[in-house]
């Protein structure tokens, strides 16, 4: 049997997250469903699907307040759909006990909701968490590492792996990597590590992660092992499948030397090359073009041969090399290159007419981006 009362909001809040992790289209009807397992000091409420399985854990108590009461432990299944709208159209605080055969009667103030629900026993249990193989990360620290890689992963399905962030640890580092061929972001973090290895996260797993966290402040346990990862703080838990096969060595792609370094307005250039892209949503090219004009001045330009051209100019901050600079790029790919830099200037260095576009940030020389230039002829 099972018997609790909690706090509105917070199995509001715990219904949807899980809720990310469950597939209504699912072919065993117990896996649309939300397991929620109620323990004497705390509940646990599950998500999942065939890529990744969330949970999250609701204590009796959260910042001093009482948000739980549990009257008798038990668990069961109940339908995530309907379950999340129920919740989410209750005035205040609920009361949900199990009557017989899985039958769960809801209850907030006077209305009272009887719904059907699963035994727990028919639920997939999740795998056992790999406690030798794990790192520590604060959870701003690591949103800002998802926000600063995952744009760069690839969307063609054709090479699985790419389509993921590839986790490398080796002697007190830890890099992240992703790249769709065109484009690649790379980060490295001094962190203590006791293993090696290399790990390929898919995007949908660290995009759901993203959201988990985006508002929580709290450090991060990574567990790997050779077929998933595990993502947990004190109350959540995201499981997530690895891509099989080995990832590109992506060291070579890395310019040895640079003909031109400039350093720029990391705002000031994002909003120009923003305006340089209102045309391009007419026209299936979206390509942008920079040109030193002299010694302190960068134009922007895009042409667009049926509607008109933009052009403006702009100060460099600073410049070394050549001032024979005339390179062309996929607008879109350098503006989330931009959005992902955090600091006030960033480098933009050329190697030669075949080689990529590096950017890099001038107070954070670990995180790297490469472009490739567009052919124009």
């Amino acid at each position: 049997m099972l018997d609790f009362k909690i706090n509105k909001d917070c199995f509001n809040k715990a219904v949807s997250d899980v809720s990310k992790a469950v597939s209504p289209k699912s072919l065993l009807p117990v896996l649309s469903g939300i397991r929620i397992v109620v323990n004497s000091d705390h509940i646990i409420l599950s998500g999942s699907n065939s890529e990744i399985a969330i949970e999250r854990v609701i204590p009796l108590t959260l910042n001093n307040y009482n948000v739980l009461d549990v009257i008798e432990t038990g668990s069961v299944v109940l339908s995530a759909k309907h379950l999340s709208e129920i919740v989410k159209k209750l005035p205040s605080d609920i009361h949900i006990k199990m009557q017989e055969k899985q039958l769960v009667a809801i209850q907030s103030e006077e209305i009272i909701i009887h719904l059907n629900g699963f035994s727990s026993e028919e639920y997939p249990t999740l795998p056992d968490i790999d406690l030798s193989k794990h790192i520590s990360i604060p959870s701003n620290k690591l949103l800002d590492i998802i926000d600063q890689t995952l744009f760069a992963v690839s969307k063609n399905m054709s090479r699985p792996v790419l389509t993921g962030v590839n986790i490398t640890l080796s002697a007190n580092e830890i890099s992240f990597i992703a790249t769709n061929s065109q484009r690649l972001a790379s980060l490295k973090l001094a962190l203590e590590t006791r293993f090696e290895g290399s790990f390929i996260i898919p995007e949908t797993s660290l995009r759901e992660l993203s959201k988990l966290i985006k508002n929580e402040v709290h450090m991060i346990t990574i567990y790997f092992s050779e077929k998933y990862a595990v993502f947990k703080s004190e109350s959540l838990t995201l499981f997530s499948n690895l891509i099989e096969g080995s990832y590109p060595n992506t060291s070579g792609l890395f310019p040895k030397e640079s003909k031109t370094i400039i350093t720029l307005n990391t705002k000031q250039f994002l909003q120009g090359i923003d305006r340089a892209c209102l045309f391009a949503s007419e026209w299936r090219n979206n390509n942008v073009y920079l040109e030193i004009e002299s010694e302190n001045k960068i134009k922007i330009s895009s042409y667009f041969s049926e509607i008109g051209l933009i052009e403006e100019t702009q100060p460099i901050e600073e410049i070394t090399g050549e001032t024979d600079l005339k390179i062309s790029l996929d607008a879109s790919f350098l503006m989330d290159a931009l959005k992902a830099i955090k600091e006030e200037e960033f480098r933009l260095s050329y190697s030669g007419s075949m080689g990529p576009i590096l950017i890099d940030s001038i107070n954070n020389p670990s995180y790297i981006q490469l472009i490739s230039q567009v052919r124009t002829n």
